[in-house]
């Protein structure tokens, strides 16, 4: 099964990141990860944040790059579980 993997809400409501740049990818394409393994890092204007695995899986699809800008919702990545 392919999970998408989308840029999930960061912070409380009011405070909440609404979006941010690529920093970093943790894991290749083709490479395993187990749920709640660290995928990225999101720079932001306020903090930096580690997207972590919803699920564990192996990474079939990068859908954004290093220095892409990101929006929440927007789709990071495909795992297949």
């Amino acid at each position: 099964m392919r999970i998408e993997v989308p840029l999930p809400s960061l912070g409380e409501e009011e405070d909440a990141v609404r979006g941010g740049t690529i920093a970093l990818w943790h894991v290749e394409e083709g490479a395993t990860v187990q749920e709640g393994g660290d995928l990225l890092e999101l720079n932001t204007d306020k903090a930096a944040f580690v997207v972590s695995a919803p699920v564990s899986g192996r990474l079939v699809e990068k859908r954004v790059s290093e220095g892409d800008e990101v929006s929440v919702g927007d789709i990071l990545c495909v795992l297949e579980t």
